[in-house]
């Protein structure tokens, strides 16, 4: 099984941000971290694909929009997550 493309739309001084991180961090899983740091460009092309969401982070597992944060860690608690990591 290959290794999932995790895609992570940040900001450098979001908490939520920094959480999902630490999440996935937790589970050794390498990501692409996209800052939209002051990067209005960036930021519209990270609305395009979230279907006009601007809030970060905004997090693709191969492709899937996983959604925040919050998103994140309760696809997590319900079992979710590992297999997208694990490539399942």
């Amino acid at each position: 099984m290959s290794n999932p493309k995790i895609e992570i739309y940040t900001w450098q001084t979001c908490p939520y941000c920094r959480r999902a991180k630490a999440l996935l961090d937790s589970k050794a899983a390498a990501y692409q971290e996209i800052s939209v740091d002051g990067d209005e460009a960036a930021r519209d092309a990270m609305a395009l694909r979230t279907g006009g969401k601007r809030s970060v982070p905004q997090i693709f597992i191969n492709g899937q929009h996983i959604g925040g944060c919050d998103d994140l860690h309760a696809l997590d608690a319900k079992g979710g997550l590992d297999p997208l990591l694990k490539g399942n």
